[in-house]
């Protein structure tokens, strides 16, 4: 009873945190919100508070100017915060992926600033990036001062994403979805209670500001009856199709860029100077759409006009994102997704298959596009409901979200965060806790006591060395100290004594782990090797033995971390039975 109360009180102190870091979330949004609006009305000229895309008409030379000056200002400020900071700030689904929930909150800012630049200047892409780095690495910031337990560190930066998500669009379910799926990488009993505070909190806290503009309206959902089901399936899968040629684009229009002479600083101007030339012929591919997307949901749109759009606003993104500018494609994958969802269904229509009305079949269009690029099915099912109160609309954002899904996996294979972490280099493809693999290196699993012995030695002067019993395995070096190979007992006492050197029975001479290597990739190594031990050198070129590793050990020391991540994920070590 005494531990089930400890438990429980541990758990109401996560909550208590988790609503400390929503309601910070929630702030960010607020801030950083308010922050960009100024801009836009400040460098635009505008008096209608700042909503940039909605517009249907900028001057061309103030609009080119604007973006190729502000492209300039981010290289610049870029190059200064690199000379400065040289490191990376890490992502919350990284962070939580490979570092036990470990975030900087001076590196968050660095890349909040070069979000609020960004998309200050217009630069085709969102601001969420900036909302959920920085919340969630207040999150992180707070679990560690409090020494909170990895998993909950863990837990906690995911309720800085939640509260943010959920601010910045009204919606405290579709946040907590967003930060199980994307940001903890599973659903457990032990986080929902702190993520669902969070998310609440976050939302309080900019209803009680009160001066944040809600990210999605919609007037009117429609109605889908039985008959449109196959024209949501054919716009759900063409939108998924679209979503991959996006994220492909982005990847090609920043090989390009990094091709370009010239200094990196200048990229963001040159990219900033094409997206302007885009935006002096239509102002709607401008910042993250919020303006333009509503014009499209309340049908403003014709399917002519929104096929120019989605072309548009997908270079516009492509040239953003590859230059060198800093922000999130979740809320330009929204619009792009409500523009296919108008296309595609007036092409359906005459056939008989498209939605009842084109602002349902932008909301399919939205849900399969944002699903594609972000990767998170549950949160679109959830941020559908909760902006449109349509059961009927949400059950369509669930057949749009599961065949996205399928067709992104079965043909591309990444979402738009999990593709970047794959270009570089980086094996993962949720934020599931891997961190422990890493961790677990050889150098915490091996035995360094080795019984070691000069390759010359005469067989039988090792056999009255080592008699029968005495020891497994033999390390053998040369007269440096180097490895030179392995001899198993069992092949020592099998051939008859002799004077021939002990080296000739060694096997694995190039087989080699070093300390660093992980628990995955020793298990590599033994296979390759065909070996049930190996030894520990210093590094490949000093080959200065230090110690040795057998496969059984390594194995069993892989199966017990295993068991208790999975154990973690379930809870199972928070309510003990």
């Amino acid at each position: 009873m005494a531990l089930r109360a400890m438990v429980r009180a541990d758990e109401i102190w996560l909550s208590v945190l988790a609503a400390m870091v929503g309601a910070l979330g929630g702030l960010c949004v607020f801030i950083i919100t308010r922050i960009t609006l100024f801009l836009h009305a400040i460098l635009f000229g505008l008096q209608n508070g700042g909503r940039l895309s909605g517009l249907s008409h900028l001057p061309a030379v103030r609009v080119i100017l604007v973006l190729g000056l502000g492209g300039l200002a981010l290289g610049l400020f870029s190059i200064f915060v690199t000379r400065i900071m040289p490191r990376r700030p890490v992502d919350p689904i990284e962070a939580n992926a490979l570092h036990g929930g470990q975030m900087s909150v001076q590196d968050s800012l660095v890349l909040v600033c070069q979000t609020l630049i960004s998309n200050g200047v217009g630069a085709s892409i969102g601001l969420e990036a900036g909302f959920t780095q920085i919340a969630s690495a207040f999150g992180s910031r707070i679990g560690r001062a409090f020494r909170v337990r990895r998993e909950d560190l863990r837990v906690l930066v995911g309720a800085g994403a939640s509260g943010a998500i959920g601010a910045a669009f009204d919606a405290p379910v579709a946040g907590a979805f967003y930060a199980f799926e994307l940001v903890i990488g599973s659903y457990s009993l032990v986080s929902l209670s702190p993520v669902a505070v969070a998310a609440v909190a976050g939302v309080g806290v900019t209803r009680f500001l009160g001066s944040v503009p809600a990210a999605v309206m919609i007037p009117d959902a429609g109605h889908l009856t039985w008959h449109g089901t196959a024209g949501v399936v054919l716009l759900s899968i063409l939108s998924a199709l679209t979503a991959i040629g996006v994220m492909y684009c982005v990847t090609q229009t920043e090989a390009l860029f990094r091709k370009m002479p010239g200094p990196v600083w200048l990229r963001p101007a040159v990219g900033g100077l094409m997206v302007g030339g885009l935006a002096a012929i239509h102002p709607s591919v401008l910042s993250a759409g919020h303006e333009a997307m509503r014009t499209v949901l309340a049908g403003g749109v014709v399917p002519k006009m929104a096929l120019m759009l989605l072309i548009m606003k997908a270079l516009a993104s492509c040239l953003s994102i590859g230059s060198g500018f800093r922000g999130g494609l979740f809320f330009a994958s929204l619009y792009l997704g409500s523009l296919a969802g108008v296309l595609y269904g007036a092409m359906l229509g005459p056939l008989g298959l498209a939605p009842d009305s084109p602002t349902a079949c932008a909301l399919v269009g939205m849900s399969a596009m944002a699903v594609a690029v972000i990767g998170s099915p549950m949160t679109m099912i959830c941020l559908i409901l909760e902006l449109t109160g349509s059961v009927t609309m949400s059950g369509a954002a669930l057949v749009a979200a599961v065949l996205s899904l399928l067709t992104v996996r079965r043909l591309f294979g990444y979402s738009f965060a999990t593709w970047r972490f794959h270009l570089r280099g980086e094996s993962i493809r949720s934020a599931v806790d891997i961190g422990w693999m890493r961790s677990l290196n050889v150098r915490r699993m091996m035995r360094d006591q080795v019984r070691t012995l000069p390759s010359d030695t005469p067989i039988n002067r090792a056999q009255t060395l080592f008699p029968l019993g005495a020891a497994q395995r033999i390390v053998l070096v040369d007269r440096d100290g180097c490895y030179v190979g392995m001899v198993q007992m069992a092949d020592l006492h099998a051939v008859a004594p002799s004077t021939m050197p002990i080296a000739t029975l060694s096997h694995f001479p190039d087989a080699m782990l070093t300390p660093l290597m992980t628990v995955k990739d020793a298990a590599e190594m033994f296979g390759r090797a065909e070996a049930d031990a190996l030894v520990v050198v210093e590094d490949v070129q000093s080959r200065q033995v230090v110690g040795i590793l057998t496969e059984q050990h390594t194995l069993r020391r892989y199966a017990e971390e295993l068991e208790r991540s999975r154990r973690t994920l379930a809870g199972e070590e928070r309510f003990p039975t």
